[in-house]
Protein backbone atom coordinates (compact mmCIF):
# COMPACT_ATOMS: atom_id res chain seq x y z
CA UNK A 1 0.00 0.00 0.00
CA UNK A 2 1.19 3.38 -0.68
CA UNK A 3 1.96 6.17 1.35
CA UNK A 4 0.22 9.66 1.94
CA UNK A 5 2.81 11.16 -0.17
CA UNK A 6 2.58 8.79 -2.71
CA UNK A 7 -1.12 9.57 -3.36
CA UNK A 8 -0.28 12.59 -3.68
CA UNK A 9 2.41 11.98 -5.91
CA UNK A 10 0.18 10.31 -8.20
CA UNK A 11 -2.43 12.99 -7.88
CA UNK A 12 0.23 15.66 -8.97
CA UNK A 13 2.18 13.62 -11.10
CA UNK A 14 5.07 14.14 -9.52
CA UNK A 15 7.87 12.06 -8.49
CA UNK A 16 7.47 10.03 -5.48
CA UNK A 17 9.56 11.21 -2.10
CA UNK A 18 11.46 8.22 -1.14
CA UNK A 19 10.53 6.44 2.28
CA UNK A 20 8.59 9.47 3.64
CA UNK A 21 5.30 9.69 5.04
CA UNK A 22 4.31 12.55 7.27
CA UNK A 23 7.47 14.13 8.51
CA UNK A 24 8.09 15.50 4.23
CA UNK A 25 6.14 18.11 2.61
CA UNK A 26 2.93 17.05 0.88
CA UNK A 27 2.28 19.22 -1.69
CA UNK A 28 3.94 19.48 -4.93
CA UNK A 29 5.48 23.28 -4.35
CA UNK A 30 6.98 22.27 -1.15
CA UNK A 31 5.73 26.10 0.17
CA UNK A 32 8.27 26.68 2.97
CA UNK A 33 6.16 27.25 6.64
CA UNK A 34 2.69 27.42 4.91
CA UNK A 35 0.57 24.55 6.38
CA UNK A 36 0.76 21.39 4.00
CA UNK A 37 -1.24 18.51 5.61
CA UNK A 38 -3.82 18.05 7.81
CA UNK A 39 -5.35 15.44 9.99
CA UNK A 40 -8.05 14.60 11.93
CA UNK A 41 -9.59 12.23 14.60
CA UNK A 42 -12.48 9.63 13.10
CA UNK A 43 -14.66 7.03 15.18
CA UNK A 44 -15.70 5.39 12.03
CA UNK A 45 -13.32 5.88 8.82
CA UNK A 46 -16.17 4.58 5.98
CA UNK A 47 -18.93 7.01 7.76
CA UNK A 48 -15.75 9.74 7.18
CA UNK A 49 -15.16 9.03 3.74
CA UNK A 50 -19.06 9.27 2.33
CA UNK A 51 -19.67 12.14 4.65
CA UNK A 52 -16.49 14.38 3.00
CA UNK A 53 -16.60 12.99 -0.64
CA UNK A 54 -20.87 13.29 -0.38
CA UNK A 55 -20.69 16.89 0.79
CA UNK A 56 -17.28 18.10 -0.88
CA UNK A 57 -16.38 15.52 -3.80
CA UNK A 58 -13.40 14.25 -1.25
CA UNK A 59 -10.93 12.35 -3.28
CA UNK A 60 -9.89 8.96 -0.90
CA UNK A 61 -7.16 6.54 -0.43
CA UNK A 62 -7.10 3.98 2.75
CA UNK A 63 -3.53 3.02 4.51
CA UNK A 64 -4.76 0.00 6.88
CA UNK A 65 -7.81 -0.31 8.89
CA UNK A 66 -7.12 2.99 10.94
CA UNK A 67 -5.97 5.58 8.35
CA UNK A 68 -7.31 6.96 4.97
CA UNK A 69 -6.00 10.09 3.56
CA UNK A 70 -7.95 12.58 0.94
CA UNK A 71 -7.47 15.28 -0.97
CA UNK A 72 -9.94 17.74 -2.13
CA UNK A 73 -8.55 19.46 -5.14
CA UNK A 74 -5.69 21.36 -3.41
CA UNK A 75 -4.64 19.97 0.31
CA UNK A 76 -4.31 16.77 1.33
CA UNK A 77 -4.90 15.65 5.11
CA UNK A 78 -6.22 12.24 6.33
CA UNK A 79 -8.70 10.62 9.06
CA UNK A 80 -6.99 8.22 11.81
CA UNK A 81 -8.66 6.25 14.52
CA UNK A 82 -6.14 6.67 16.92
CA UNK A 83 -7.11 8.80 19.57
CA UNK A 84 -10.59 9.02 17.69
CA UNK A 85 -12.04 12.40 20.25
CA UNK A 86 -12.89 15.19 18.13
CA UNK A 87 -10.24 17.85 17.19
CA UNK A 88 -10.68 20.77 19.59
CA UNK A 89 -9.21 24.46 19.49
CA UNK A 90 -8.28 24.35 15.70
CA UNK A 91 -11.18 25.51 13.40
CA UNK A 92 -10.46 24.27 9.21
CA UNK A 93 -12.49 26.47 6.86
CA UNK A 94 -13.87 25.13 3.78
CA UNK A 95 -14.49 27.49 0.84
CA UNK A 96 -17.92 26.55 -1.06
CA UNK A 97 -19.17 29.19 -4.10
CA UNK A 98 -23.13 28.63 -2.44
CA UNK A 99 -23.47 28.86 1.25
CA UNK A 100 -27.12 27.41 1.06
CA UNK A 101 -25.71 24.28 -1.27
CA UNK A 102 -23.32 23.25 0.71
CA UNK A 103 -25.33 23.77 4.28
CA UNK A 104 -28.13 21.65 2.85
CA UNK A 105 -25.77 18.89 1.51
CA UNK A 106 -24.31 18.70 5.17
CA UNK A 107 -27.86 18.50 6.77
CA UNK A 108 -28.53 15.41 4.20
CA UNK A 109 -25.19 13.47 4.49
CA UNK A 110 -25.63 13.91 8.59
CA UNK A 111 -23.43 16.57 9.59
CA UNK A 112 -24.75 18.91 12.49
CA UNK A 113 -24.64 22.85 11.78
CA UNK A 114 -23.64 24.25 15.50
CA UNK A 115 -23.48 28.17 14.66
CA UNK A 116 -25.94 29.26 11.40
CA UNK A 117 -24.50 31.37 8.67
CA UNK A 118 -23.07 34.95 9.37
CA UNK A 119 -21.26 38.02 8.35
CA UNK A 120 -17.45 38.50 8.78
CA UNK A 121 -15.24 40.68 7.27
CA UNK A 122 -14.25 39.38 3.87
CA UNK A 123 -17.79 37.21 3.65
CA UNK A 124 -19.97 34.78 5.22
CA UNK A 125 -20.10 31.27 6.99
CA UNK A 126 -21.21 28.36 9.17
CA UNK A 127 -19.90 26.34 11.29
CA UNK A 128 -20.84 22.40 11.27
CA UNK A 129 -20.17 19.07 12.80
CA UNK A 130 -19.08 16.00 10.97
CA UNK A 131 -20.35 12.28 12.32
CA UNK A 132 -17.39 12.16 14.19
CA UNK A 133 -17.83 15.84 15.79
CA UNK A 134 -14.76 17.54 14.37
CA UNK A 135 -16.01 21.07 14.41
CA UNK A 136 -15.34 22.60 10.60
CA UNK A 137 -16.83 25.85 9.11
CA UNK A 138 -17.68 26.62 5.28
CA UNK A 139 -17.29 30.65 4.16
CA UNK A 140 -18.19 32.47 0.75
CA UNK A 141 -17.70 35.70 -0.43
Amino acid sequence: MNSPDALLADLYNTERPPNSYHHKSMSQTKPNHQIDYVELPAKDLPRTKEFYSSVFGWKFEDYGPEYTSFFDGRLGGGFHTHGSAPAKGILLVIYAEDLAAAQDRIKTAGGLIVKDTFSFPGGRRFHFTDPNGNELAVWSE
